[in-house]
């Protein structure tokens, strides 16, 4: 059988349900070159490797060994374990229970040419505990329900295929990936009384427990009508949006007829994958109507921008193909979902990105708890590196501590009162902060700190070291989602404007600025543009309006110059939010209306002839109303949560430091 074959043989080994296993990887060469062909599994058990084994010199089968704190190891047969690289490996047993202590049930695999200490490998293992030190080389994954052990004893079920081979996932994803066609209309914020023409987005998604599916934001964002297709099915089943985090990227869907879930299996969700795992992305990308499986491999676990959010989350880059289709579509290691296709690298081949383990379960748990989205929580802080010798010697701090210099505070936090600008953070929760803003990640990475911060739930307390004045300080500080200024997003909801005598007030948002192009960071207002990327909120409930067209008649002749420009008073009182504005107008007693404008212009109309102007202006431009809906409507008591609101306390104690690192600050 020439090697070609016995490749193509071994993409069929067994798969059942994984019961106190360790897999031990050797190169696909070896094997064949000792024993002529790639074992695999059958229905008449394992055959004698004892041959085999001597050749990469490890334990013959059913030989004993005492390694790793593992007594009793019994390999029991080879096991092909499905990878980019045709690997093949060897099943052994533990005849002790230690192994059922970990609740994934570990899978230790070493790369195909690396170490072929067999010994290191058993050592490798601790029945405790992962140990980083002992397994330099071998990668460790979760792998529930997967092992090839059709075979053992007490043992039964069919043989499935595992591992990331397109064979495998594809069989698992058929009953589980969806296809999703959404029908959506955006508003248009320069005209923010109608909206743009409407659209069709497909995207892809994928059951999980409770009878959900999840996709991305984006492929149900601005949505007036959601659909979704199975696998084999022609049928188009209407769905329902439960949750949105725009922010995060993700999406919930529900759909409530009974024959859409006849066959449908639901995946798990599994962790973090390691650098240079192997991955497979699930879904249905453009050029075809198909289910598509694409192979690749980990290369770069870190936070990142999401480009629909905006917001800086972690997120796995991989160098599978994700293209316009992919979103929302799951990526696979065996059958665990390690991850959330949702965008590429634009000016690169071969790099996309996958919303990891961990931010999907934060959303997940976000809906389940309060039946809504609330968000990813922050500090409130802007923070400076302080690799700068000079600076950590202006700063009093003393060799081998490390940290991040304060540099800014928001107002509306609850960080606000224990926090001052000039503060060293030293560590968040007991893990101390390096002088670049990173924390330790996994064995040797490093991440961020602000992936701890966000990690956190709504409402939750965290532990802030800082050094002030030379001294450590202990901090308890409440969490939660920052709320900008300037809205970053405003999907699945109509802008809000108000209409008098031609002039079009409206709320500064950066959707407002994406109308002038994909480019609007050179091309809208540099005012404007400004204050959307750098103004914080100072009062719960402030916007920042804007006057921003005005609609040409006699009444306002002279003044169709002054639009684009921040509307700072109404007859002198300094405006708050857009409803306020509207009130200010609306209750009028005097016979002239002053609005005072950014740079210091100034629009006078007579508020008679203006309200009479005002109804004559909007026929001609066919606008329905000259105020949106959700300004028409009372306004609504203070949205936000018993979590949001900053409480009032005493100035914080001064407490012994709680980290190691911190011992040496002089007190």
């Amino acid at each position: 059988m020439s090697m070609r074959n016995q490749i193509s043989s071994a993409r069929r080994v067994c798969r059942g349900p994984l019961q106190k296993y360790l897999v031990k990887q050797v190169s696909v060469a070896d094997v064949a070159s000792s024993s002529g062909s790639i074992p695999s599994c059958r229905s008449d058990g394992p055959r004698s490797l004892v041959d085999d084994c001597q050749t990469t010199g490890i334990p013959p089968a059913d030989s004993s060994v005492k390694q790793g704190g593992l007594p009793g190891i019994r390999i029991l047969s080879y096991n092909r374990v499905l990878g980019r690289n045709f690997t093949a490996g060897i099943v052994v047993e533990s005849d002790t229970g230690d192994l059922e202590a970990r609740k994934s049930n570990e899978t230790l695999i070493r790369s195909a040419g690396r170490n072929r200490n067999p010994g290191k490998f058993l050592d490798c293992f601790n029945s405790s505990k992962w140990n980083p030190s002992k397994c330099r080389g071998f990668q460790r994954t979760s792998t529930r329900g997967i092992s090839c052990s059709s075979w053992k004893e007490g043992s039964s079920g069919p043989a499935e295929s595992v591992g990331t081979d397109a064979y495998a996932i594809t069989e698992l994803a058929l009953d589980s990936v969806v296809k999703i066609f959404t029908m959506a209309s955006s508003p248009n914020y320069f005209l923010p009384w109608q909206n743009k023409p409407q659209r069709e987005i497909t995207g892809s998604g994928f059951v999980i427990s409770g009878r959900r599916i999840v996709t991305n934001a984006h492929v149900v964002a601005d949505q007036t009508y959601v659909v979704v297709r199975k696998h084999g099915s022609p049928t188009k089943y209407r769905a329902e949006v439960q949750a949105v985090g725009h922010e995060c990227d993700l999406a919930l869907l529900r759909i409530h007829d009974e024959e859409f879930w006849e066959g449908m299996r639901t995946l798990q969700l599994g962790d973090i994958p390691y650098l240079q795992e192997s991955v497979a992305v699930v879904g249905y990308p453009q050029g075809g109507d198909n289910i598509s499986v694409t192979g690749g491999v980990v290369s770069r676990v870190e936070p990142t921008q999401y480009v629909h959010g905006a917001a800086h989350l972690m997120a796995i880059q991989i160098d599978a193909a994700i293209n316009p289709g992919n979103s929302g579509g799951p990526a696979l290691m065996e059958d665990k979902v390690v991850g959330v296709a949702f965008q590429n690298l634009a000016g690169a081949e071969n790099i996309g990105y996958i919303i990891p383990v961990p931010i999907i379960n934060h959303f997940l748990e976000d809906v389940e708890e309060r039946n809504k989205y609330i968000g990813f929580c922050s500090l409130g802080l802007t923070c400076q590196a302080t690799e700068n010798a000079q600076l950590r010697e202006h700063l009093k701090m003393p060799s081998g501590l490390t940290g991040v210099l304060v540099n800014k505070i928001q107002k509306l936090t609850d960080t606000n009162q224990w926090i001052k600008k000039d503060d060293v953070l030293l560590a968040f929760d007991g893990v101390p902060i390096a002088n670049d803003g990173t924390v330790h990640f996994r064995n040797r990475e490093r991440i961020s700190f602000d992936h701890l911060v966000s990690m956190k739930k709504a409402g939750e307390t965290a532990k802030l070291t800082v050094m002030r004045d030379g001294r450590a300080i202990d901090v308890d500080v409440k969490l939660a989602p920052l709320r900008p200024l300037v809205p970053i997003h405003q999907f699945d909801r109509l802008p809000s404007y108000y209409i008098f005598a031609g002039l079009v007030f409206t709320p500064l948002t950066q959707p407002y600025l994406h109308e002038y192009g994909d480019d609007w960071y050179n091309t809208s207002p540099r005012r404007l543009c400004d204050r959307a990327l750098t103004a914080t909120l100072n009062k719960p409930g402030e916007q920042l309006v804007i006057l921003s067209q005005v609609l040409m008649d006699e009444i306002n002749a002279g003044y169709e110059r002054l639009a684009e420009l921040q509307v700072l008073k109404v007859n002198g009182v300094e405006v708050h939010n857009l409803r306020h504005l509207t009130e200010l107008v609306e209750a009028c007693k005097m016979s002239s209306l002053r609005f005072d404008l950014d740079d210091g212009r100034v629009v006078v109309l007579n508020f008679e002839d203006a309200k009479e102007a005002s109804l004559r202006i909007l026929q001609r431009h066919r606008i329905p109303s000259h105020i949106s809906l959700d300004l028409l409507q009372p306004p609504s008591p203070d949205q936000l949560e018993e979590w949001e609101t900053p409480q009032k306390v005493d100035t914080p104690e001064e407490r012994e430091p709680i980290a190691e690192h911190i011992t040496s600050v002089p007190v």
